[in-house]
C-alpha cells in the first residue's frame, strides 16, 4: 500500500491548522481504502480553442513544444486533435467548436469574466488520469462525495465515452477524468470519427520542419508543470480537492512576499519524473484583492483570475540540461523561438550558479495559455527558486497582451 505521507515537505509558507489537519486525514483515507494504488499518472490534458483556431495552435505547440499531431476526432459539434509525445508522457486533446452558435458549461465559466468573455472558449478544461478499475475508483469517489457528470452528459459534452468525468471544481473550475488502461494497453479515445486532417497535418509538418531547422527539436522535453491560478481564499481547499482526487502528495508552499502571492507544489505518488505526470502547482494571492489598496500590495495572481477566472495559467516545458553552440540550451531554444515572432514577458532568469533557468512565453492568441520553458543545472534537487518565482509572477502581471484585454473589458 502507498503511503503518501512519508514524503519530505518542503517550503516556508503557513498552513492553517484546518489544512494541515485535513491533508493528513484525506492522504492516510485515500491510501488505505485503495485509491493512491488505483489512480495512477496524467493520461492527458484537455484544452479548448476559439473556433478556427486549433489549426494554428498545433503550428504553434509543435514548433515549442516536442508534441506531434497524431489525429483528429470528429463529432456532431466538435473537432477534437490528440497530439502526443509517446505513451510515457501525457497526450494534449486540442478542441474546437465547429459552429460559434455551440454553448456548453466551459463556455459559461468563461463568460462570466470580464477577459474570459471576450475569448469564451479558449480554456484550459482539465486533466485525464489512468486508473486500473474505472468502475472502483468512480464509486469510492463517489461515496466521498464528488460529483460526476451522467454518462448522457458525457456525450452531449462530446467527450470521449470511456473516461469519466468530474462536474467542474468550484475552485479550480477544472474537472478530472479518469480512465482505464492497462500499461501494456494502447491509449485510446472513444470519441467520433478518426481522420487526418490535412490542414492540421500540413501545419504540424511545416512547424516540426522549422524546429528542425533551427536545431531545437532535440532539446526539449515533456510537460513539467502546469501551474493553475486560484482565489486567495481558495488556496488550501484547491490542494487538498486534487489531492483527493489524484494520487499526488503535497510537496511543498513558498511564499512569494514581494509579489503578494504563494506557489504551491504537489508531485505524484508513483512517478519521480514529471514528464510521466508533470506536477501540478497552484498559485494564489496572500490577500484577497479589495484589502491591496490599503497596505500597497502588488497583486498579479489575483488580478489575473478576477480577470479570466480560475484557471490553468501555464504549461511548463523542460529543455535539456547542457549547452548548444556556446549557450545554454534554454537561451538557444528561447532566441531561435523569438526570432519565428514569438513574444517572451521577460528575459530568461536565474542562473547555473542558482540550479535552474526560466522564462515565460507571451499568452497564446489560441488558448490563452502561457509556455514556460524551465532547464534545470546538474545535481539540483529542488523544483523551483523564489527569485525566479517573483519575477516570472510580476512579469505575467505585466504582460501588455493582458493589459489590452483588461482595458477593453472595462469599456
Amino acid at each position: 500500500m502507498s503511503n503518501s505521507l512519508e514524503f519530505a515537505r518542503h517550503g516556508d509558507k503557513h498552513n492553517s491548522e484546518f489544512f494541515e489537519t485535513y491533508l493528513g486525514r484525506l492522504l492516510e483515507e485515500r491510501d488505505r481504502i485503495g485509491l493512491t494504488d488505483m489512480i495512477h499518472e496524467i493520461e492527458a490534458m484537455m484544452i479548448t480553442v476559439e473556433p478556427d483556431h486549433a489549426i494554428a495552435y498545433i503550428a504553434e505547440l509543435a514548433l515549442m513544444t516536442p508534441y506531434h499531431y497524431l489525429v483528429t476526432l470528429e463529432s456532431e459539434s466538435h473537432l477534437t486533435h490528440i497530439l502526443r509525445i509517446d505513451l510515457d508522457s501525457p497526450d494534449l486533446l486540442i478542441r474546437e467548436v465547429k459552429d460559434t452558435a455551440t454553448r456548453g458549461i466551459f463556455r459559461s465559466l468563461n463568460e462570466v469574466y470580464p477577459v474570459g468573455h471576450h475569448k469564451p472558449y479558449s480554456r484550459y478544461m482539465g486533466e485525464i488520469l489512468r486508473v486500473t478499475n474505472l468502475h472502483e475508483v468512480v464509486e469510492l469517489q463517489r461515496e466521498r462525495e464528488f460529483r460526476f457528470f451522467g454518462a448522457d452528459e458525457v456525450r452531449k459534452l462530446e467527450l470521449p465515452g470511456n473516461i469519466a468525468v468530474s462536474k467542474p471544481s468550484p475552485y479550480t473550475h477544472n474537472i478530472v477524468a479518469y480512465m482505464e488502461r492497462g500499461t501494456d494497453e494502447h491509449r485510446v479515445y472513444a470519441l467520433g470519427l478518426s481522420r487526418i486532417d490535412a490542414a492540421a497535418q500540413e501545419a504540424y509538418e511545416t512547424a516540426k520542419e522549422m524546429q528542425v531547422k533551427l536545431g531545437v527539436h532535440t532539446l526539449l522535453q515533456p510537460i513539467d508543470h502546469l501551474a493553475t491560478r486560484v482565489y486567495s481564499q481558495n488556496r488550501e481547499v484547491a490542494i487538498l480537492e486534487y489531492l483527493s482526487w489524484s494520487s499526488y502528495y503535497y510537496w511543498g508552499s513558498y511564499d512569494i512576499n514581494n509579489q503578494n502571492s504563494s506557489t504551491n507544489v504537489t508531485k505524484s505518488v508513483h512517478y519521480n519524473a514529471e514528464s510521466k505526470s508533470p506536477a501540478k502547482v497552484f498559485t494564489a494571492n496572500n490577500t484577497p484583492y479589495f484589502v491591496n489598496h490599503l497596505d500597497g500590495l502588488p497583486s498579479p495572481t489575483e488580478t489575473f483570475v478576477r480577470n479570466y477566472g480560475p484557471r490553468l495559467h501555464h504549461i511548463a516545458v523542460g529543455v535539456n540540461d547542457g549547452e548548444t553552440n556556446g549557450e545554454e540550451n534554454i537561451d538557444y531554444v528561447v532566441k531561435a523561438i523569438a526570432e519565428q515572432g514569438k513574444d517572451f514577458l521577460l528575459d530568461v532568469i536565474g542562473s547555473k550558479e542558482e540550479g535552474l533557468k526560466q522564462i515565460f512565453s507571451s499568452a497564446s492568441e489560441h488558448s490563452s495559455l502561457i509556455i514556460e520553458y524551465v532547464q534545470r543545472f546538474g545535481a539540483f534537487d529542488g523544483f523551483f527558486a523564489r527569485d525566479n518565482v517573483a519575477e516570472l509572477t510580476r512579469a505575467a502581471g505585466a504582460d501588455a497582451s493582458l493589459k489590452e484585454l483588461e482595458a477593453a473589458a472595462r469599456r
